[in-house]
């Protein structure tokens, strides 16, 4: 049992030194949704608290995400939120695209699907109330409205 533990330390220790490859943080997007669109407060602060992390370039990595291996995990969720999702570059899409994030955000919001359900279980104040999945639905639903009324 002590060759076991030893040798757990060992590899827990040995993983430490591959890098997870963290995306990179920006802090100052030009093209952020928040930055170029107008959003209500309520709602960019939700966005902020529940979404960004993942879904933008300005990801707040706690402590653990540099521990193997949750690094690894954290590095591949970060990269598959962006990639589906990038709050950051809201800008540079086009108002069809646009349309379909917002209808995506809908769907997923309202379907309790986001914020995933361990992100919420690690960030207590990322936990959408169901009133707060409402107005972020309707929110979504009347800035995609808007986007086709010119």
């Amino acid at each position: 049992m002590n060759k076991i533990l030893v040798a757990l330390f060992a590899a827990f220790v040995i993983i430490q030194f591959i890098p997870a490859n963290l995306p990179v943080v920006v802090k100052k997007n030009k093209d952020d949704l928040i930055a170029t669109a107008n959003v209500p407060a309520d709602i960019a602060q939700k966005l902020k608290t529940s979404c960004y992390d993942c879904h933008s370039n300005e990801t707040n990595y706690p402590w653990y995400s540099y521990v193997a291996p949750v690094s690894f995990l954290v590095s591949r969720d970060t990269r598959e939120g962006r990639r589906k999702l990038n709050f950051s570059i809201w800008n540079n899409l086009s108002k069809v695209k646009k349309a379909k994030y917002l209808d995506n955000i809908n769907d997923e919001v309202t379907e309790g699907e986001m914020p995933m359900e361990i992100y919420t279980y690690l960030h207590s104040g990322s936990k959408l109330s169901e009133k707060d999945r409402e107005a972020i639905a309707a929110w979504a639903d009347n800035y995609a409205e808007s986007l086709f009324d010119d």
